[in-house]
């Protein structure tokens, strides 16, 4: 069996099959009336800013999408942050592309919405480890897209490890309750220990510390257990019986450091975002965050035609003419016509991604990332989700 999960492969996606249904029809009425105008169309959000920023992504895919068509395309840079008008512009025969419309919103809706609930955790804690812990909640076929928006936002890792190889990334992550409970209550010890002896020495001596006794004793037992070799201990308790969380980390705390193990770091997961993860980032060192990544909407985008034989057009509610859209000094974002002057000092943010159907840009995701953060300082991105 060639597809055993019944994913959509990768050629029916470059060969516009992964489509809906009325792209088909529409090419086939389009074909018999012998029409096939020359069109540019826009991929957008929202079309005036509304003072809510998002991260744009997925663009390394259109380009592999688009490829060998016969069109131009301008988009954003991948990593960049917007605020409506366009995120991506495409020129050429509307046949060209007309069945790609469905792949094309795929390959930047979820990522775009699951790299902007990243960088919200990522700010969230800025200067603590935060790791990528959501690929349980996707489809195993997707987690790399996952991963690689989680680092793009700025997090420092993730656990996936199909999804490392696919990125050149060593996934990380130590050890779940399952490995507790298949040594049993008061074998925690006996536990830690064999994990100790077994993994290599890359790998961080990080203790689950919240299995059958409270976190406290658990995390002075690693301690004791692990002695030098412990890096830190593990609190995963679910929400429904976790109590004051923040109490909890800083109890944990004073007893470490009441035995001079002020070198144990103390790391968060299960459950944590955002609003969770503020309270506690002065008294724990690192968080894992998962479905809050996973379960972001997904950026509402939708491509339209805006343009057709060089006369603008556009649906109700939507804008005609080819625009262009700028960061301005004071990092705002400003959406304009192509063909009239731009703020001023403002720069133009859509870069030239396909020309003649050959891929002109280079795709580096430590670019991506610091592009992402920086561009988050300048807009107040953080600010606004604080």
């Amino acid at each position: 069996m060639s597809n055993p999960f019944g994913t959509v492969p990768s050629e029916a996606i470059l060969a516009g099959e992964a489509t809906d249904a009325y792209f088909e029809r529409t090419r086939a009425t389009l074909e018999h009336a012998d029409k096939n105008p020359h069109v540019v169309a826009e991929v957008t959000a929202d079309q005036f800013p509304t003072g809510s920023f998002d991260v744009f992504t997925g663009i390394k895919d259109i380009a592999t999408l688009f490829e060998g068509r016969n069109v131009d395309i301008d988009a954003l840079p991948d990593g960049q942050l917007f605020d409506g008008g366009p995120v991506c512009r495409i020129e050429g025969p509307y046949l060209e592309f007309a069945e790609l419309e469905t792949s094309l919103l795929g390959f930047l809706s979820q990522p775009s919405g699951f790299a902007t609930a990243a960088l919200e955790a990522r700010l969230a804690a800025p200067d603590s480890l935060v790791l990528s812990f959501g690929a349980r909640h996707v489809h195993p076929s997707i987690a790399s897209t996952v991963e690689r928006a989680a680092l793009l936002a700025g997090l420092d890792g993730f656990s996936h490890v199909a999804a490392g190889e696919i990125l050149d990334r060593e996934a990380g992550g130590t050890m779940p309750h399952a490995l507790m409970f298949c040594f049993g209550e008061g074998n925690q010890a006996e536990a830690w220990t064999a994990f100790d002896e077994a993994v290599g020495a890359d790998v961080p001596r990080i203790a689950l510390v919240d299995t059958f006794w409270d976190e406290k004793s658990e995390s002075l037992l690693a301690a004791e257990t692990l002695g030098d070799d412990l890096d830190g201990v593990r609190i995963d308790t679910t929400g429904s019986r976790r109590g004051d969380f923040r109490h909890i980390i800083r109890e944990v705390r004073w007893e470490l450091d009441a035995r001079d193990r002020e070198d144990v770091d103390i790391f968060c997961s299960g459950g944590l975002g955002p609003d969770t993860i503020r309270p506690l980032r002065d008294v724990a060192d690192g968080f894992g965050v998962g479905s809050h990544i996973t379960s972001a909407d997904s950026v509402d985008f939708s491509l339209d035609i805006v343009e057709i034989e060089d006369e603008p057009i556009s649906k109700r509610g939507k804008l005609s003419g080819v625009k262009d859209v700028y960061r301005t000094p004071e990092g705002g974002h400003h959406v304009a016509l192509a063909d009239r002057e731009g703020p001023s000092e403002g720069d133009s943010l859509l870069e030239p991604l396909i020309r003649d159907g050959d891929i002109v840009r280079e795709f580096d995701l430590e670019e991506a990332s610091e592009r992402c953060l920086e561009d988050a300082e300048a807009v107040g991105f953080d600010d606004s989700t604080a």
